[in-house]
């Protein structure tokens, strides 16, 4: 009888330990999936903030992924920059020559052609250097002809490198223009304001223009629709083999995700509620 009951207490504080560990391991495994939750640092031009892209696409993503998206909105060379020091792991850019320089030195990889939209050239609608209709190098020219004031972004962003490539296609130096020629040195929301309290002109991305009309109100488009203006934005991985403290998954899956098809369904009905035409379109 004592070796039955022996036996059976045995039994009993087995079952008790594996018990145990049971629910140990259950507790740990619930914790798993938010213990595991790590940063993903995008660095991505101020257009996709400004515009409120990335307001919607966000949730979407950490939703879908476990990671906490750091979203860092600044001009695109500064956040190309970035890339080039390992500071961030996925960039988000508009700057499609400056983008290919990064891919060729090794910094980034994975590039993806995610969207587009077009540059705009916006201005007072009573628009003193009759701009309106014009080609982009009969406009530049009326501009710096009548001295009127232009404000550029003066801050290395996709859109100031397009702004100068343009400017530099209509064989003008914009410094010419004197003091007429504002750098803001900020982003194209800031930028705006600025060209709008000051009756000048700017160039602008059509979607952050369109996000932002409503509090500018005598600011019009004056010159869309050259080829010239084509707005083309990518998506890139920072290269973790030479920045080691890369998220590399991390990355791999924001550009996964902002090349599926549900995130492209999302880009392509993005802006149509409330101002009645897409911010972005679509390659296909």
């Amino acid at each position: 009888m004592k070796f039955k009951h022996l036996i059976s207490l045995l039994l009993v504080l087995m079952f008790a330990f594996v018990t145990g560990c049971s629910d140990s391991t259950t507790k740990e495994a619930d914790k798993d999936p938010e213990t595991e939750k790590t940063d993903l640092i995008l660095a991505t031009t101020t257009s996709t903030q400004d515009s409120g892209l990335l307001d919607v696409l966000k949730p979407d993503f950490e939703e879908k992924n476990n990671y906490n998206l750091k979203i860092i909105a600044v001009g695109t060379g500064q956040a190309l920059e970035m890339g080039t020091r390992g500071e961030a792991d996925v960039l988000l850019v508009h700057a499609p020559a400056a983008e290919e320089e990064l891919v060729k030195s090794g910094d980034a990889i994975n590039r993806q052609k995610v969207m587009y939209n077009d540059f705009i050239l916006v201005g007072p609608a009573e628009d003193p250097a009759k701009i309106k209709g014009l080609s982009v190098d009969e406009a530049l020219t009326n501009i710096t002809e009548s001295k009127a004031s232009f404000v550029s972004r003066g801050d290395d962003s996709g859109t100031h490198k397009k702004e100068l490539e343009l400017w530099k296609k209509s064989s003008i130096d914009p410094k010419s223009l004197g003091e007429t020629y504002i750098e803001a040195g900020q982003g194209m929301g800031a930028t705006l304001k600025i060209a709008s309290e000051k009756m000048g002109y700017t160039l602008t991305d059509r979607a952050t223009f369109l996000a932002q009309k409503k509090n500018m109100p005598d600011t019009e488009i004056l010159v869309e629709g050259d080829e010239s203006l084509l707005n083309i934005y990518h998506v890139m991985q920072v290269n973790d083999e030479r920045h080691e403290k890369v998220n590399a998954e991390g990355a791999k899956a924001f550009v996964e995700f902002m090349t599926a098809e549900d995130t492209k369904n999302i880009i392509k009905e993005f802006g149509v509620d409330e101002y009645g035409e897409p911010l972005f379109f679509l390659f296909e």
